[in-house]
């Protein structure tokens, strides 16, 4: 048998299972976020929204969704996150944000095992969230749709 003949007749054997493995991936894709306690989203802050989204676009090509005047979401940076307006001297400026489908339920479980609700449940443009500060004193939030 001839080469071109066995790439051609393993090409057409391969073309279904290739099919198949790039939709799964899509689907992984997708969806692999919206599973319970992983972490899902970081959010920084920063006083000029402008010049951040300039910086990270040269930097390491981010792109930018602006979602009013005071947040922008970034993409392109290998996990997705966003920048929030602030004109507060920054501290701690990454916020780690978790996803989990039973806000509430998760909720109550931070304050039994002794973190602190430092924001209670409020609504934004795709969901809801609350904040807490972990024993240690870190702030994290926990979000769902």
């Amino acid at each position: 048998m001839s080469f071109a003949r066995s790439y051609r007749t393993t090409h057409k054997q391969l073309f279904p299972h290739c099919i198949v493995a790039a939709f799964v991936y899509l689907y992984l894709q997708s969806h692999i976020s919206m599973i319970p306690n992983f972490i899902d989203y970081i959010e920084f802050k920063a006083g000029n929204l402008g010049a951040i989204k300039d910086f990270y676009s040269k930097v390491f090509g981010w792109k930018f969704t602006d979602y009013g005047p005071a947040y922008t979401a970034f993409s392109e940076s290998g996990l997705s996150g966003g920048f929030e307006q602030s004109d507060e001297k920054i501290s701690n400026g990454a916020l780690v944000v978790l996803y989990h489908d039973q806000l509430e339920s998760t909720l109550s479980k931070v304050q039994e095992a002794g973190g602190t609700i430092t924001k209670e449940i409020f609504e934004f443009p795709g969901g809801r969230r609350f904040h807490f500060l972990d024993p240690a004193g870190n702030e994290l939030a926990v979000w769902s749709e």
